[in-house]
């Protein structure tokens, strides 16, 4: 079988049995730790979280969708401040946050505006990439003037911290005859140049709006030139690949690299392949949203360039 097709498969099961093997639709998450790019899993959320007090730590925010509203999802701005609150509770203050993408609904000023101002609430600095919903202008330029500044091309860009690797790679401007996203060879290009000078001992984080491997091409949940991109970065021991665009929880291992999408903070999909299309047309009753909403924390501790992965819902 394909990997779509094993992807597809597994999520239906998943969504049938009522567990998180594969997605995290109810919201208690777990914990895991990264050595040597293979998971274990350390607990449920509430108890493993006390025993992640120590290391370097950061949190994944994505798919905001400032703007949008209809059904029970008629107050993002809301469900945005409740994670910024989760952000504030957590026991070690990250050291920064990555977004990726979809910090708007229909790339206006004015959403940008309120996302920035309840975003900054968080009290980090914030490394943004771009959503496809960022990019609505005609002349996709009010994300790269408001988060562009020192990136490359349509927004990617690189740096270090704490001994990581981070790479904020931009796959929101085309799209592939098969529906799916692409990098461009012009951006695979600079991330071979990037990592030609960084030692494969180097822990890899790569921040992405739509996932790298491809989860259903049908409604674009994949980057086509992904593959390519992937190839450059398996001589590392340690590469962590996080993503939004699903507004799912999606993970998987492959060798040294981890995948791991994350929630929105708006609205959920659909599992692939289960409804007509993609969007916000998941029937939930208002008092449950929370419980398909959330974020994402990692940290990274001193010891075999673990990384651990926890996800929150809002409810």
């Amino acid at each position: 079988m394909n990997d779509e097709h094993d992807t597809v498969e597994a999520l239906e099961n998943s969504s049938r049995r009522g567990l998180m093997a594969c997605v995290g639709w109810i919201g208690t998450g777990m914990l895991f730790t990264m050595v040597g790019g293979v998971p274990r899993t350390i607990g449920m959320i509430g108890d493993a979280q006390a025993a992640v007090t120590e290391g370097f730590s950061f949190v994944q925010m994505s798919d905001n969708h400032i703007g949008f509203k209809a059904g029970p999802y008629q107050n993002v701005a809301g469900t945005l401040q409740s994670a910024i609150g989760h952000v504030r509770a957590l026991k070690v203050k990250p050291a920064f946050m990555l977004h990726t993408g979809d910090i708007s609904n229909f790339s206006k000023p004015d959403e940008f505006d309120t996302a920035d101002q309840i975003n900054a609430t968080a009290g980090l600095d914030i490394h943004h990439v771009p959503g496809e919903h960022d990019m609505l202008d005609p002349e996709k330029s009010l994300y790269l003037s408001r988060y562009g500044k020192g990136t490359k091309g349509d927004g990617w860009y690189s740096f270090d911290d704490h001994g990581v690797h981070f790479i904020g790679l931009s796959n929101v401007r085309n799209q592939a005859p098969d529906h799916q996203w692409m990098l461009g060879s012009d951006q695979i290009a600079w991330l071979a140049d990037d990592l030609r000078s960084v030692s494969s001992s180097t822990p890899i984080v790569v921040f992405a709006h739509v996932p790298l491997w491809t989860i259903y091409a049908k409604w674009g949940w994949g980057t086509s030139d992904g593959p390519a991109a992937l190839a450059l970065l398996r001589r590392f021991g340690s590469v962590t690949l996080l993503n939004g665009h699903i507004h799912q929880i999606v993970q998987k291992v492959e060798g040294n690299i981890k995948f791991h999408t994350a929630r929105s903070t708006a609205f959920p999909q659909a599992v692939a392949g289960t409804a007509p299309s993609p969007g916000p047309i998941m029937t939930v009753a208002a008092g449950e949203v929370g419980e398909y909403l959330g974020i994402t924390t990692a940290t990274v501790q001193s010891t075999a360039s673990p990384l651990a992965i926890t996800d929150v819902t809002l409810g």
